[in-house]
């Protein structure tokens, strides 16, 4: 029974396509069917296992890894319903893997096998602040290709596994407890006993900072125009920031208080005169 919208008979093959505008409804009807029975067996496919002992990470990058091969099977399935010769598709797409094998395997294969290990691994773990290749930032996901960064100014980067996998790896959030770094310089005319003790007492009166691993103050440097010092406190990773903040701002506070000159950069010049 032919079906009609104004007059036009929606089973009449269209110009250049072949196939009518019934079977392009239904063919998208049938993908939309078909990826949502995909989206459901991968998120069955996950539940399931969480209840082993697989890394969060490995769980992930086989989803998605499982979750591509399962669409390409339903576009292959839905395809033959527009008319398209699946056939021909099949033999582009093993023309495209012997173009793989042929020139590009190496890197494929590469970042392939280097997402599984990094997720096998775990070198980081999602929601981990990483460092990598010059670039830093809060990891999103492994995927089969590539690993996902999110900056602190919300960039969206995105690297190739085999990249992470050769590379150094800075993970700033896989310890519990992180030491913060002050640097803060004196005047040579200072009193340095009483800037140690000023910046020790601010630590330990700090209820942020640990007491134990124990708060200290170092001489980093003497430098040109001051004796550079060392805060060096632990803290809770989450409280890192907040930490490193507070004691800024409290060092200039209370070396201003006690008369401890923070100096400027300075270059004496002497000039001779010729006689």
């Amino acid at each position: 029974m032919a079906i009609e919208i104004f007059g036009y008979n929606l089973d009449t093959p269209l110009p250049y396509i072949g196939a009518s505008v019934m079977e392009i409804i239904i063919a998208i009807i049938a993908f939309l069917i078909g990826y949502v029975v995909v989206v459901i067996a991968i998120w069955a496919f996950k539940k399931s296992l969480k209840r082993t002992k697989l890394p969060e990470l490995l769980i992930e990058f086989l989803a998605r890894f499982l979750k591509a091969i399962l669409i390409v099977f339903v576009l292959l399935a839905v395809l033959p319903i527009v008319h398209v010769d699946v056939s021909a598709i099949v033999l582009g797409l093993s023309a495209i893997i012997g173009l793989i094998l042929g020139f590009g395997l190496q890197d494929t294969m590469t970042n392939i096998f280097s997402g599984f290990w990094l997720a096998m691994l775990k070198p980081f773990d999602i929601g981990d602040y990483i460092e990598v290749n010059g670039v830093s930032g809060t990891l999103e996901a492994v995927g089969v290709m590539s690993t996902t960064l999110t900056t602190p100014d919300n960039k969206y980067i995105m690297i190739p596994n085999k990249l992470i996998w050769g590379a150094t790896i800075i993970n700033y959030t896989r310890k519990p407890v992180r030491r913060v770094d002050v640097d803060v310089g004196i005047s040579y005319s200072a009193d340095l006993s009483k800037a140690l003790g000023t910046a020790m007492k601010m630590m330990h009166d700090n209820s942020l900072v640990l007491d134990e691993p124990a708060p200290s103050v170092v001489i980093s440097q003497l430098a040109d125009s001051s004796i550079n010092l060392q805060l060096r406190a632990w803290a809770k990773t989450a409280d890192y920031w907040t930490v490193k903040g507070e004691l800024t701002q409290e060092i200039l506070r209370r070396f201003r208080e006690n008369g401890i000159e923070i100096p400027f950069p300075q270059m004496d010049v002497h000039i001779k005169e010729k006689s």
